[in-house]
């Protein structure tokens, strides 16, 4: 059973989720603040549901904090229509966010997606690049799809599961360009709307996180309207 963190300073709306969340099968916890969930945190969470708008301490600073002891999904709860909050969330590292109101079934959607990608990596892996251990190697990258970690010389590379999932469908599909609507619809497990920049700020992250080849140059390429490419080496 997943045990989830629900973090909201709505009252309210709160035991609301937390009861349809029980009968979706889920193991739910409550905190009304930022601090109160960070404090929760010592123990093991399989995701975490952050309002964006709290007292003591508000949604962005408490994922900032999260980010720099654990990494345990994050799914950010917003205000409609407030892209700033969205893009430093998940600047920060959130894993997605769904905007307040939502539709229940929607919300329930999203988190069996994250779900899939960080407890156990659902996407699809060709048997040649997969060892018996449950590794993927590739030019000094190490991805282990067991334990959702991935390695770069050696040195763990800290990534989300949402950036994990990222990292391990480039590389599987290396050499092939990958538009927005595939990564987003295999990755996050949603349509790609118009003004939706999910997909694009976790490029954004793992591009930070993923050193340079030994010659300097980049892993990845942006094709303009058409999508993203991991260079393989005949490239």
């Amino acid at each position: 059973m997943a045990k989830l963190l629900l973090v909201d300073d709505d009252i309210e709306l709160v035991e609301l989720l937390a009861e349809l969340l029980r009968l979706e099968g889920f193991q739910v916890e409550i905190a009304h603040n930022g601090q109160q969930a960070l404090e929760k945190l010592n123990s093991s969470y399989d995701l975490v549901l952050l309002d964006i708008m709290m007292p003591v301490l508000n949604g962005v600073e408490t994922l900032k904090q999260l980010r720099q002891r654990f990494d345990t999904p994050v799914m950010m709860l917003t205000a409609r229509g407030n892209e700033i909050d969205r893009v430093l969330g998940l600047e920060l590292g959130a894993d997605d966010y769904l905007s307040k109101p939502f539709n229940d079934r929607e919300l329930v959607a999203r988190i069996k997606s994250i779900l899939r990608r960080t407890v156990k990596n659902s996407a699809e892996i060709p048997k040649s690049n997969v060892k018996d251990s449950g590794m993927i190697e590739y030019a000094g990258i190490t991805l282990q799809t067991g334990s959702q970690q991935a390695f770069f010389a050696g040195q763990n590379l800290y990534l989300t599961g949402t950036e994990f999932a990222l990292l391990q469908i480039l590389i599987t599909h290396r050499g092939q360009i990958l538009s927005r609507e595939y990564l987003n619809m295999k990755v996050l497990n949603k349509t790609l709307t118009p003004f939706d920049r999910a997909i694009d700020m976790h490029m954004s992250n793992l591009r930070k996180k993923l050193p340079p080849k030994a010659d300097g140059s980049p892993w990845f390429k942006t094709l303009r309207g058409r999508g993203y490419l991991f260079i393989s080496e005949q490239h």
